[in-house]
């Protein structure tokens, strides 16, 4: 009897891919099609998508795992289609009809209604998701037919907008805050409405500051003689926070968790508080906290130079 060959050793691959993550594949799904593809020995995504949706899918490996959790926290936007008039049990495509209604809608109804919905609103989670209650996820009980009571959440509808009507199909452009359910949202704008509605189509076009103008399909992925050249920068993660580039001792200091007192070094600091990103000769050290009279306190440290 043969025996199998060794599996390849796995790569420390470090970076950010952007994936364009098709209808019908989970978020761990693309994820571990991509990590194969890369060869990759650690890796993680920054919040998933539902299966029937697409878009902006941001993958972190190695060292960029360590700043996912900043994605998690990021406003989201997304292109979401409508359908006007029929309601199903999950409150997309994926479900089944359960009412039907006639569509008698104005665009000038519809601005009405959107113009309600934007800024802080309350959202009740939909019992076809992954929220759990008991230790158990809200859709397994869904799929027993068990309907359980959910404490409405506040989220925030930063931006939203009217991006085309032709009923029954309503095209919106939304961004939001962690936490919002799109389907929920195009439920609720239905309801409004008079007519009930469920979420046709969702295309996530941009994760904080990550938007899909480096964005690649599977298919490309796989199909590229050099897929590891894809891949953004660990940084890429962390745009949005200010930096601070620090001289070589102050670096040395910084990877041993020591906190360092700009304030009396030749260092350029950022004129706001917060988290910052932070650099020795253009590279990333990590991230840290710009305290009062310029402390800098280290907070999430990389091990691999970038």
């Amino acid at each position: 009897m043969n025996a199998r060959p060794p599996k390849k050793p796995r790569d420390p691959v470090d970076g950010v891919l952007l994936l364009d993550k098709p209808v019908g594949l989970s978020s761990n799904d693309a994820l571990l099609k991509a990590k194969r593809v890369l060869n990759a020995k650690k890796a993680g995504h920054t919040g998933t998508l539902d299966p029937f949706a697409t878009g902006l899918l941001p993958l972190c490996f190695g060292e960029a795992t360590k700043f996912s959790q900043d994605l998690l926290e990021a406003d989201k936007t997304y292109e979401a289609t409508v359908h006007l008039g029929i309601m199903t049990t999950t409150g997309d495509t994926e479900g089944e009809t359960i009412e039907q209604r006639e569509v008698e809608v104005t665009r000038e109804q519809i601005e009405a209604v959107l113009a309600r919905f934007r800024g802080p609103i309350f959202q009740v989670p939909p019992m076809y998701s992954a929220l759990k209650r008991d230790g158990k996820a809200l859709y397994e009980y869904a799929r027993e037919g068990i309907v359980l009571e959910r404490e409405a959440r506040p989220v925030t509808i930063h931006g939203l907008s009217l991006v085309d009507y032709a009923a029954p199909f309503l095209k919106i452009l939304v961004t939001c805050s962690k936490g919002t359910y799109v389907r929920v949202l195009g439920e609720d704008i239905g309801a409004a409405l008079g007519c009930g509605a469920h979420l046709n189509a969702l295309r996530r076009v941009q994760v904080g500051a990550l938007s899909t103008d480096r964005m690649i399909s599977l298919e490309d992925l796989q199909a590229h003689p050099d897929p590891l050249s894809l891949l953004a920068p660990v940084d890429a993660l962390l745009s949005s926070f200010p930096s601070v580039e620090l001289t070589p001792e102050l670096a040395k200091r910084f990877l041993n968790g020591q906190r360092l007192a700009l304030g009396k070094e030749t260092v350029q600091v950022p004129g706001e508080l917060g988290r910052v990103r932070v650099y020795h000769e253009g590279k990333l050290l990590g991230t840290a906290n710009l305290q009062e009279y310029a402390i800098l306190a280290p907070e999430r440290l990389v091990a691999a130079q970038q």
